[in-house]
């Protein structure tokens, strides 16, 4: 049956904290829920969101100056170009004759209105001219300086999720991580871009054009300022209901596309199943949620405009009115500093004036959607990157260059969750070059183990040592090193077969390469590609069959030369006679190594020097293949079929 939207929502978006890890991580290796403890975000506008994206484009302080003497200027050039309209309208209207420069050496008298009117012209194209380049500029510099500023966020975002612990991909789903990187970033380049622009020059042409209207006619000047409160109360109604909706619309995108990548990335067993209906009928629940959301938050952010719009031809009308009675008066008792200059021509600019007052501020509010979006956005994005990272190298951290592979686990207790135990007391230990198995049923703790040894996880008492050294010591990365693993879940890069077996140790040489291949009995296979080691794999080796995945993935490993080899289900995907020709490969690969091994298949444990028994998180027993089934306890029952796997 399928889910309601809002079991689908907390699974996709805002996540379980208390899921059990999955890929394979979490006891049993198997997935353990499909959720990420995702974002939506505060109840109000965070002015740090605001501060942080800030710190990114401040970074090219000295472009940014440009941009503003870019608008600066072009700003000036359409102020000039307006007030210049009130002299064209009052030479046409009035017939007067004009100087320029009056009473200089280089005054300039034009004899009729004709001439004035045709000289004016010019100059007005010219300072637009001036205008539009300005304008130019400053988009393509403001253009270079969000792409960087947006490279930056991004580098920054992967660089963060390179330090991230394995518990946060477990919890979290592909599609909603990759929602970060394309939505949320995209949202953010275009307010970058965009928006930042607008904001600035709106700034500087409501103080400019408020200078030039005062300086016109101050009573106009005060009619056209009464409405700007009117139009900050509107767009600040509008846009508290917008934020709410952008905030939901970018969770709602998050579950969507969590959804969409795990239904295509699980298609086979979807198909298996026969969930082909439910499938659909969950997408479609969400599918729809996405749909409303985006109607609310783009209905909200559409709005503002067309009001604003509207409110400003109100504007113009009583501008209008105003400014004739105001003509009308200066016509029958003269100019005063009561009565200012009142002309038809002043009438014409302020109308100019009134419409470029507004438009910044309509054009402002006409981007309340791409400004939320991206704040929302940005959220998600800052959510990750304060994400707890993996715990640093204590100060007086030991190098791990020289480890030859001597583990001892002494009094181990562990549970992905502070209250739920997984590992109970486990004690054992390895010296190098022997070979220890873990068998038991699923959820036992056996994969447990061998992530506690690489530190995917820190323990919660006890104490895990390499070579006498708690690996807490260690240095992180030279830790994992020395820890080659091959998991029951493949996983291949985009790349050559030679590209991807290099993964384990990128010096090695091409025969080394090769060697390993032929260790992991994956040579020849290779060679019947078409174009061998070369070929190339895409899709997560979409073009090779599982078993021949993991072959690659066992070849990875053998090329390593980490001393501490781990195999979880190495050759579960591989047929019986294919698992015959890797043991005699694993024979080499583990020779001088200490190896743990998980398998179900108790034939691929017998000649392991201790066979760990594991149930509920406890070591039941140890020992020997033959010692375990003089036992005649659980091993026995295992081994000889008296009682299966669960």
């Amino acid at each position: 049956m399928a889910r309601d939207l809002q079991s689908l929502q907390k699974q996709y978006n805002r996540g379980d904290l208390n899921m059990m890890p999955r890929h394979g991580m979490g006891p049993g290796g198997g997935r353990r829920g499909r959720g990420a403890p995702g974002f939506d975000g505060p109840k109000k506008l965070d002015m740090k969101v605001v501060k942080r994206l800030a710190s990114y484009i401040s970074e090219y302080k000295f472009r940014l100056m440009l941009v503003i003497v870019f608008m600066l200027l072009s700003t000036g050039a359409t102020i000039i170009g307006a007030y210049a309209v009130q002299d064209i309208v009052n030479g046409l209207v009035y017939n007067e004759t004009h100087y320029w420069f009056e009473g200089s050496a280089i005054e300039i008298r034009f004899e009729n209105t004709v001439s004035y009117l045709a000289a004016i012209l010019v100059v007005i194209g010219a300072i637009y001219m001036i205008g539009v380049f300005c304008s130019y500029m400053q988009s393509r510099i403001m253009l270079i300086v969000s792409q960087n500023a947006t490279e930056n966020i991004r580098n920054d975002l992967f660089n963060k999720m390179q330090g991230l612990p394995i518990r946060y991909f477990d919890r979290q789903s592909v599609g909603e991580i990759m929602s970060r990187y394309t939505n949320d970033i995209d949202n953010i380049d275009v307010m970058l871009n965009n928006t930042i622009v607008s904001l600035v020059s709106a700034t500087i042409e409501i103080i400019g054009y408020g200078v030039a209207m005062l300086i016109t006619n101050y009573w106009l000047a005060f009619v056209v300022i009464a409405f700007v409160p009117l139009f900050i109360k509107l767009a600040g109604m509008i846009a508290k209901k917008s934020s709410k909706y952008f905030k939901s619309q970018q969770a709602a995108l998050g579950a969507l596309n969590g959804y969409i990548e795990e239904s295509v990335s699980g298609a086979k067993v979807v198909k298996v199943f026969n969930h082909e209906n439910d499938c659909t009928e969950e997408f479609g629940l969400l599918n729809n949620d996405m749909r409303e959301q985006q109607f609310k938050a783009n209905f909200y952010g559409g709005i503002m405009g067309p009001i604003l719009g509207n409110s400003t031809q109100v504007t113009y009308a009583v501008v209008a009115g105003v400014g004739g009675i105001l003509c009308l008066a200066s016509l029958a008792w003269g100019d005063s500093w009561l009565l200012p200059n009142c002309t038809v021509g002043v009438i014409a600019s302020f109308a100019q004036f009134a419409r470029k007052f507004s438009f910044p501020i309509t054009n402002v509010s006409q981007q309340t959607n791409t400004i939320f979006s991206a704040l929302a956005g940005a959220q998600r994005v800052f959510a990750v990157m304060d994400e707890t990272p993996e715990t640093p190298d204590v100060d007086d951290a030991v190098s791990a260059k020289d480890i030859h592979g001597e583990v001892v686990l002494d009094d181990v207790t562990f549970g992905y969750i502070p209250e739920k135990t997984v590992l109970k007391h486990i004690s054992l230990y390895a010296h190098p070059g022997q070979k220890i198995a873990f068998v038991g049923s699923t959820g036992a703790g056996k994969t447990t183990v061998t992530n506690l040894i690489n530190r995917f996880y820190d323990i919660q008492s006890g104490s895990i040592t390499i070579d006498g050294t708690d690996i807490k010591q260690y240095r992180l990365s030279e830790l994992r090193e020395n820890v080659a693993m091959v998991l029951q879940d493949t996983h291949l890069f985009t790349g050559t077969v030679m590209e991807n077996i290099r993964y384990g140790r990128p010096d090695a040489t091409d025969d080394e390469v090769i060697s390993a291949a032929k260790t992991a009995s994956a040579h020849s296979f290779i060679m019947r590609l078409e174009k061998g080691y070369d070929t190339l794999l895409e899709g997560d080796g979409a073009n090779l069959s599982q078993g021949q995945r993991q072959l690659l993935n066992i070849a990875r490993a053998a090329l390593s030369k980490a001393p501490i080899l781990v195999l979880d289900e190495a050759t579960s995907s591989v047929d019986t006679r294919t698992e015959r020709h890797i043991e005699h490969g694993m024979d080499r690969l583990m020779k001088n190594r200490t190896t743990f091994v998980i398998a179900h298949r108790l034939s691929t444990v017998r000649n392991s020097n201790a066979i760990m028994v594991l149930e509920a998180g406890e070591i039941i027993e140890r020992g020997t293949h033959e010692q375990l089934l003089e036992l005649k306890g659980r091993y026995y029952e295992l081994y000889t079929g008296k009682k299966e796997l669960d």
